[in-house]
């Protein structure tokens, strides 16, 4: 770096290349970079070390503090300095230098060199004193002169670095420089990418909550580690406090695909020139933001540096290269800082906008006059530039002005899970949870930075919030978890918290039918509110304790849900109330439409809430059971998916279709495989078709009065299915048609038994697991005609990988291209006649379905035309 006594402390992470620079030979074209590429520019895609040459040229003195060095031809170098054998010798004067550019002979301005400050690597046998080092360009010719000093020190040498990997030679703009000494060439598009502890002798670094950055190591800029053979050093405290950012302080322009060369420069200079053990900086950035790995060690550890004198214990350096005195570091460059000091910071959770405490290791003075003595404590900026450490100019006037901004530019910092449903998070001790999981955060960051915070569940979102939100809550399995809180900066950055293990035992819910009854109406303002619910509006209503439902135990109940009189294209998401709502829906409609669906909806604080996208809607609400962990209740049975009923073919009832107030009655016990006692309830999936006019059917328990719950409305011209779970009182279901005339088809898919040999049901979701608009569980890409996909279900988000014998998904066809239907079965098995959705152009329809799972995976079958699916989990059946 230019300007400072401390120059020679540089980072040790390479960078890309370097941009028309003064004095540099364009000798060959590469890919990549900015313009042209010159020597030295990275042109192949090997890794491996580059062996660099230093050579050193005698200055002479001429006596009353003058010293020179002719203007001569030299050997090819890019990097240049000046040295002197007592490292604790001074000079005082003016040092300046100049260099030939290798391919148009012409001479560089005057470059000054400011003396490194003797210690900064400690004390080492054989050291020297130096100047900082200088990058030129490919150049073969120097000129140096010393003056308006006192006596000078003994042993003045230029020293001039090769770093080697220069697709040609500086000399006479043609020479090859190979690797020598059989390392490798090294003049390659460099691998940028997370790296490993730099031994395995070391155990891994702790995690950060800001993610690691893309590094190029050691190994990728072509550092050659034979100059190393003292091994790294680690901060005694085992952490670090805060970073400094310098400047290299180069005069010369440069392109980025030879950055990788400026490093290696360096390291050499730092190892052979110096004496120190190793290039000085922890990480080193290039204007196009390509961060290098600078002193070996680890990236994910924290090595001592020789960056910024007195200041190097617990922190670590970060260089930029170039000059930033008259303008300040590009938008990249800027955004490199902060990843890796986010990371670096992050892992120590310090907070890169905050303050620290650190130990001054020398007496000295920093740029702006403040006094430090050693052993004493100071107070410092988390990011700090080199100035303010020490009397230098680095990291130069603009860049310096920069750090402000920069330090605010991160992800949310210090952010760490507090609690886990009400109880504080203990160091070693595993926060539990009986199914329903309530997390609360902290974050040193201002909310007003933060767009938005999610609770990840084994790395899966399971809820999002408002970057306001401190809690969410969610629904876990039992089992073993990991729980992470994520924040997502309004700059696009992330950070993600330390995981807590959570230990869920959920108790299996058993089921418990009730007749038919309308719990909610937003037009009568029955349970809620009277009034449409609006755009983004939600409305919640109370179920636990009412209608002869439970006040306790209960985990979910089971409501047919219907959508009218829409003013937009809209949809409802139903969801457990004190829960935060996903993207998971229910209901999809537009304008004209009434639109039903049954939801088995977790219960989390005893209400259930109804969100509605756009528009204005009302929506109603009539339950048919729910489901306890009390201990009573029935337990689930698969079987099917199979038809039981179809009027057009006389199918369990006679055929012809069902009039004007009429009722058709379906022996369901001690048929088709179903017990003839104990079946509480069955589940069917019920179509209409063929409708004369617009209408509604209810499907009801034989036997029994039916009240005003619907459970499919229609008009003339659809097909419409939905899932039905309906009581069994003595033995038979019956379905009322309300006006005109329509077919009706049931496909059983199974029943609920009080003989207790069967599944219990548990709580998961509501959760995405198949999207085919995005790829998501299965192929991207429409369903086409014919075509199946399946969905693999046991053994991922949460769902166990054995004992599942169904699941209950909310399934949607959206984008169909021709009518058609869609089956929802068993993967493993022979798909039978039954459908589960059946739409038209234009349409976007969904359905509840509790699929019975053979092999851990469910089909989906697309009978014509192409049509996506949407598939999102409530809950499964498991013995």
């Amino acid at each position: 770096m230019r300007g400072t006594a401390l120059a020679a402390a540089l980072g040790a992470a390479a960078v890309l290349g370097i941009q028309g620079m003064a004095g540099g030979a364009e000798l060959t074209a590469a890919p990549g970079g900015e313009g042209a590429a010159k020597a030295y520019s990275a042109d192949a895609k090997e890794t491996g070390p580059v062996e660099g040459e230093l050579h050193k040229l005698a200055l002479q003195p001429r006596g009353a503090g003058e010293a020179v060095l002719s203007r001569q031809e030299t050997q090819p170098f890019g990097l240049l300095g000046v040295s002197w054998t007592d490292p604790a010798a001074e000079v005082k004067g003016t040092i300046e230098a100049r260099a030939r550019d290798a391919k148009t002979g012409a001479w560089s301005k005057w470059i000054a060199l400011d003396p490194v400050k003797p210690g900064m690597d400690g004390v080492r046998p054989g050291a020297h004193g130096s100047t900082e080092p200088v990058w030129v360009g490919a150049s073969n010719g120097a000129e140096v002169r010393i003056s308006g000093g006192g006596a000078l020190p003994a042993g003045l040498e230029l020293n001039l670095v090769d770093p080697g990997g220069s697709a040609a030679s500086a000399q006479q703009g043609g020479r090859k420089n190979a690797a020598r000494n059989g390392a490798s060439a090294r003049t390659g598009v460099l691998n940028a990418a997370p790296a490993a502890s730099a031994a395995t002798t070391v155990d891994p670094g702790p995690a950060s909550t800001a993610p690691q950055p893309a590094v190029v190591s050691r190994s990728a800029w072509g550092a050659d580690e034979s100059l190393n053979n003292e091994g790294p050093l680690y901060q005694t405290s085992g952490k670090l406090k805060a970073v400094f950012v310098h400047h290299t302080a180069d005069t010369q322009p440069y392109d980025c695909s030879q950055s990788a060369a400026i490093v290696r420069g360096i390291h050499v200079y730092h190892v052979k020139t110096n004496g120190w053990r190793d290039l000085g900086y922890n990480f080193l950035v290039d204007k196009c933001g390509t961060i290098f790995e600078g002193r070996q060690g680890g990236i994910d550890q924290a090595v001592v540096g020789a960056h910024t004198y007195g200041w190097n214990t617990d922190t670590e350096g970060i260089a930029v290269l170039g000059d930033y005195n008259a303008g300040g570091a590009s938008a990249a460059a800027q955004d490199a800082i902060s990843r890796i000091a986010a990371y670096k910071l992050g892992q120590y959770d310090v907070d890169m906008n905050g303050t620290t405490t650190l130990t001054a290791g020398a007496t000295q003075a920093n740029f702006f006059g403040t006094q430090f003595e050693i052993g004493k404590q100071y107070q410092f900026k988390t990011v700090s530039g080199h100035r303010d450490g020490f009397n230098t100019e680095c990291p130069g006037n603009q860049l310096y002005a920069q750090l402000g901004a920069l330090r605010a530019s991160g992800p949310a910092a210090q952010l760490k899970v507090g609690t886990v449903n009400g109880v504080p998070v203990q160091p070693g001790v595993d926060a539990t949870s009986d199914g329903v999981l309530t997390v609360g955060w902290s974050t040193s960051t201002a909310s007003d930075r933060i767009g938005s915070f999610e609770v990840l569940v084994d790395g899966a979102s399971a809820a999002t919030v408002s970057g306001t939100a401190r809690t969410a809550t969610s629904i876990v399995t039992s089992g073993t978890h990991q729980v992470q809180v994520k924040a997502n900066a309004v700059n696009g950055k992330t950070s993600t918290s330390l995981p807590v293990k959570v230990v869920s035992e959920v108790t299996p819910a058993k089921f418990t039918p009730v007749t038919p009854k309308r719990l909610m109406d937003t037009r009568a303002g029955l349970g809620v509110p009277q009034g449409k619910v609006g755009a983004g509006g939600v409305v919640t209503l109370p179920v636990a304790g009412t209608n002869g439902v439970p006040a306790a135990g209960v985990t979910a109940v089971v409501l047919n849900v219907t959508a009218t009189n829409p003013t937009e294209p809209s949809y409802v998401s139903v969801f457990p109330s004190g829960t935060t709502r996903t993207s998971a829906s229910n209901l999809n409609f537009t304008p004209g439409q009434t639109i039903p669906n049954l939801v088995v909806v977790p219960v989390v604080d005893g209400k259930v809430s109804f969100f509605n996208n756009q528009g204005s809607v009302d929506l109603i609400a009539d339950i048919t059971g729910y489901f306890t962990s009390a201990g009573d209740g029935a337990t689930h049975t698969n079987i099917g998916p199979k038809r039981l009923m179809d009027t057009r073919a006389g199918l369990g009832v006679p055929q012809g279709k069902v009039g004007a107030g009429g009722v058709v009655t379906l022996p369901v016990a001690g048929t088709n495989g179903i017990p003839a006692t104990g079946v509480t309830a069955v589940v069917l999936n019920v179509t209409a078709t063929n409708p004369t006019e617009p209408s509604f059917v209810s499907v009801y328990p034989s036997g029994t009065t039916r009240t005003s719950a619907s459970n499919l409305n229609f008009t003339p011209g659809l097909t419409i299915p939905n899932l039905v779970v309906v009581p069994v009182v003595d033995g038979k279901v019956s379905f009322f048609n309300n006006q005109g005339s329509v077919d009706l088809i049931a496909d059983i898919t199974g029943y609920f038994t009080s003989a207790g040999d069967g599944a219990t049901h548990t709580n998961i979701g509501p959760k995405r697991l198949m999207d085919t608009r995005a790829g998501l569980g299965v192929p991207q890409g429409k369903v086409g005609a014919g075509g199946v996909v399946t969905l693999q279900v046991a053994g991922t988000n949460g769902i166990p990988a054995t004992g599942v014998t169904a699941v209950v998904l909310n399934v949607t066809a959206t984008n169909p291209t021709e009518p058609s239907f869609v089956s929802v079965y068993p993967s493993g098995t022979t798909r039978t006649s039954a459908s589960n959705l059946n739409f038209t152009p234009g349409q976007t329809i969904p359905n509840l379905v509790v699929v019975p799972v053979v092999d851990g995976k469910v089909s989906f079958f697309n009978n014509q035309g192409t049509v996506d699916l949407i598939a999102d989990i409530t809950g499964y059946f498991s013995k």
